[in-house]
């Protein structure tokens, strides 16, 4: 049997020049896995705590030095000699050592970050890449030539994510055709991406980019971000509602005041059924695919009558909703509230708590999108877990910078691993 033989934490940077932690775990038989964290801007309130040490001497109180420790001197000593095969035990042990409903004791990003290390090592124990060994693992995942999630591309970036611009709605995004494989669906988004960038700067707009690689333009609304989309497509030569289709992010917590939503496309602050109405008029003209978060984060009753308006053509996708949480999904699943989860390892804590959300979702015939988090790193485990337990769909932003394409990179060779029915051991470096 292989133990864990050793557990180092490191306080690294992620993408938007934040601390994040990084951890690395030795076997006894010479493996050695790595695994870094993301984090989000914006936040459900019923997420894991992500820990920070507060202290406004280092990176402006963003410092993880506390998460570190608690890796170091609290989680390694339980978890050496531990087999790393064993995950559900080992995050057990995590889960149990925290001791608090939200992880707030040991922070979900130093939890998080032991958890995912032991999954890889036990890959690299196995002999086999992450993403078979979670598939053989948990049996959640059909492996085949065609068993790769379609990509739901963030091309434009507002609220919390647009630096700065105009827009309420959070992400803007471009959906390919299931029709078609892992890297056709890549080469449409990145036309379109591209095709978006020559389209603003005809108009003299602003192109620089968000936190997740989509522009940032200075619109007046967000009908007009639509438009823009609407244009890049068909000078790209799709179809829309054929080829591609929209999808957004409204992530409605951010511009939901006193009871009622504002958005620079009304004049008056709107009810919970306004909202629902403005969504409505959107899908009929945008043929919308997928809404994620169109309300606030606690009106279940306002979820399931959105639910009611538009479901069975458009995905409703809960975040903020379920922040990957067990109770919050089977809550959302007798109220009605959504057919569809995000998810995201973070806001929960560990592999196995994840994996289980995953698995009530699919019982319950949610559609499955793994998420990447606004502030990313250059870690690629996402892509490997998302085809693992057999995510119809992921997030994983725009297909731009670095944090973000190593993760489409990564789908690419695991299709192309898939289509050749080999699955070597992936390296580590």
């Amino acid at each position: 049997m292989v133990k864990i033989k050793a557990v180092r934490a490191r306080e690294i940077l992620d993408s938007r020049g934040n601390p994040t932690i990084e951890t690395m775990i030795w076997s006894d038989a010479g493996h050695v896995a790595v695994a870094s964290v993301p984090s989000g801007a914006s936040t459900g309130k019923f997420e894991a705590v992500e820990l920070r040490d507060r202290d406004m001497t280092r990176f402006r109180g963003m410092g993880v030095l506390k998460a570190v420790a608690n890796v170091n001197t609290m989680i390694a000593p339980k978890i050496i000699g531990m087999d790393p095969l064993y995950q559900s035990k080992v995050d057990k042990m995590l889960v149990e050592l925290d001791g608090t409903e939200n992880k707030s004791k040991l922070g979900a990003n130093a939890i998080l970050s032991v958890s995912q290390a032991v999954c890889e090592l036990g890959a690299w124990v196995s002999g086999r890449s992450v993403f078979q060994y979670l598939a053989d693992k948990y049996s959640l995942a059909n492996l085949g030539a065609v068993s790769m999630p379609v990509p739901i591309f963030n091309l434009i970036n507002g609220g919390k994510h647009g630096a700065g611009n105009n827009l309420d709605f959070q992400e803007f995004h471009v959906i390919s055709s299931s029709r078609v494989g892992f890297s056709e669906s890549l080469k449409i988004g990145d036309t379109i991406y591209q095709t978006l960038k020559d389209a603003l700067i005809k108009r003299n707009a602003v192109y620089s980019v968000g936190d997740e690689g989509g522009f940032a333009p200075n619109l007046y609304t967000n009908i007009d971000a639509l438009e823009l989309l609407v244009e890049a497509i068909t000078v790209s030569n799709y179809a829309l509602g054929k080829d591609v289709f929209l999808g957004l992010d409204a992530a409605s917590d951010s511009f939901y005041k006193n009871g009622k939503y504002l958005i620079t496309d009304k004049t008056q602050p709107l009810t919970s059924n306004e909202m629902i109405e403005f969504y409505v008029q959107l899908s009929k003209d945008y043929q919308l695919f997928e809404l994620e978060d169109g309300l606030m984060e606690d009106d279940f009753d306002g979820w399931a009558r959105l639910k009611e308006a538009v479901g069975t053509s458009v995905l409703i996708v809960g975040d903020d909703l379920l922040v990957t949480n067990k109770k919050r999904l089977e809550e959302a699943i007798a109220k009605k509230a959504c057919n569809s989860i995000l998810v995201k390892p973070n806001q929960i804590g560990t592999v196995s708590e994840t994996v289980e959300v995953i698995k009530v979702a699919k019982e319950n015939k949610f559609s499955v999108v793994v998420s990447h988090r606004s502030g990313e790193t250059t870690d690629d485990f996402i892509s490997d877990f998302a085809v693992g337990v057999g995510a119809d769909y992921v997030k994983f932003g725009a297909p731009a910078r670095g944090e973000r394409v190593v993760k489409y990179n990564r789908l690419t060779l695991i299709e192309n691993l898939l289509q050749s029915r080999v699955a070597p051991a992936r390296q580590v470096v």
